[in-house]
Parts: structure tokens; sequence; C-alpha cells
């Protein structure tokens, strides 16, 4: 049950990440990762809710491997779902503050 609260919850942040990279202009970064989480679980070969390089090289996750080292940010050589999440949140870049009116 936690698991399955985990995956949901990792997915409702990365449609969220992606309504808000697609106003930045990430949009396609976005639904690439969504795509990403979808096939985790294909590439999870033994099924222990993580990703080894050698995992995600032979998976159909292309954003994952591309991008591996970046989510592998504690070089567990390992990524998990919440790893793949937190690094599209990552991408976004603070939208630039509008220009305030002098007048």
């Amino acid at each position: 049950m936690r698991h399955t609260r985990l995956i949901l919850a990792t997915l409702v942040a990365l449609a969220t990440a992606a309504a808000i990279h697609a106003q930045n202009g990430l949009g396609s970064i976005a639904n690439t990762a969504n795509n990403a989480i979808k096939n985790f679980d294909i590439a999870d070969k033994n099924h222990d809710g993580l990703l080894t390089r050698e995992e995600a090289e032979k998976g159909p996750v292309p954003f994952i491997r591309a991008h591996f080292d970046e989510i592998d940010k504690t070089h567990r050589g390992v990524v998990s779902k919440r790893d793949v999440a937190d690094y599209v949140r990552s991408l976004q870049k603070p939208a630039p503050a509008e220009a305030s009116s002098t007048h």
C-alpha cells in the first residue's frame, strides 16, 4: 500500500512538473520523464523499485539512461522513481520576475 502511494505521489508530482515545465518551455522533458516513470517497472527486472545503470541501459527508459548520473545524485549506482521526479523538478527554472512599473 505504501509503495502504491509513493508511485501515485510521484506520478502526480511529474504531472504537476509537466504543466510547470510546459510554461517554461520544458514540456517535452517532462513528458519524456513521465514516460520514463511509466516504463520504470518494465526496466526494473528484479522488481526492487530501483534501476541500476545496467537495467536502465537495457530497458525502455532512454531519459533515465541519458541522465542517469545526474539523477543518481548520491552516487549509489541506482535510481528510484522519486529520484527521477526530483531530477525533473530540478530542471524547473524560476520564471523571470515581471518588470515593475515605475509610473
